[in-house]
């Protein structure tokens, strides 16, 4: 099958690679219908994330079809479309039992590596790296995924996969931040970034009941998408000073609540 796959600091390139199988009872096989890419493939292809190395595939937001199952998943079948997630989760571990997926203590078998590298262990993810379990991604053909009976997610309205892609990964980050701020009726959230991830915060904050959303950025395109997608009102920095602009817009008394959604160079 074909995948795209990582040689080196700023190299990749498409190349032929072996078709996945099923490996374990649990797995199961995706047909990669559609894929995207993330800031977090441009720190691989840069060279940022260490443990990496030459013809890992990579892709960790992607859906497809199931075209094979293991004998214990009993929750999918052949022929379901599928949404996954970017971490592997057991379903099963203490972590796991708490909803903490990305914590799970059983999808990484490196998971020694990722807490020398950033203080505390992580599941296992796709396409990012031998620290988070070397498991291949998802620009490819077909992918395994393990754990199948926790993570896929089953589409079953008739949408079209690119109404649904992003449930993958980028629009849970956004709608993450915009839960951890306790939104109540009436708030204003203040959102710092006009990128992606900022996006789907601002919607998740209205979603969550917000009255008002305020993005915050330099950069026209993230403004304009902010105000006509998102119906958020904005403020460029470069134009205005933010915190005496958040103090005139909200009666001086300033947002309930923040998002800092710049995070680092995609």
């Amino acid at each position: 099958m074909r995948a795209v796959v990582w040689e080196g600091k700023n190299k990749v390139r498409v190349e032929n690679v072996p078709e996945p199988k099923i490996f374990n009872s649990r797995d199961a096989i995706v047909k990669v219908t559609l894929t995207a890419i993330g800031g977090s493939d441009v720190r691989l292809y840069e060279g940022s994330i260490p443990t990496m190395k030459s013809g890992d595939v990579l892709g960790h937001e992607f859906m497809g079809e199931v075209v094979d199952v293991g004998s214990d998943v009993k929750s999918l079948a052949k022929g379901d479309w599928v949404v996954v997630p970017f971490a592997i989760s057991c379903g099963r571990c203490f972590f796991c039992q708490r909803e903490l997926w990305s914590l799970c203590d059983n999808s990484n078998p490196n998971a020694g590596m990722v807490d020398k590298a950033y203080g505390h262990s992580g599941s296992g993810l796709f396409g990012y790296s031998h620290m988070f379990g070397g498991y291949p991604g998802g620009q490819a053909e077909y992918v395994r995924v393990p754990f199948a009976d926790v993570g896929p997610m089953k589409i079953y309205e008739d949408l079209d996969d690119e109404q649904v892609l992003f449930l993958s990964d980028i629009f849970p980050t956004g709608y993450m931040a915009a839960e951890n701020c306790n939104i109540k009726p009436g708030d204003t959230v203040a959102v710092w970034g006009c990128g992606p991830v900022g996006l789907f915060a601002m919607k998740s904050a209205f979603m969550l009941g917000a009255e008002r959303v305020i993005g915050i950025d330099r950069l026209g395109c993230g403004l304009r998408k902010a105000a006509e997608e998102c119906f958020a009102e904005t403020i460029n920095y470069e134009e205005a000073d933010v915190g005496e602009t958040l103090k005139e817009m909200t009666g001086g008394r300033g947002p309930d609540a923040c998002i800092e959604a710049v995070g680092l160079d995609a």
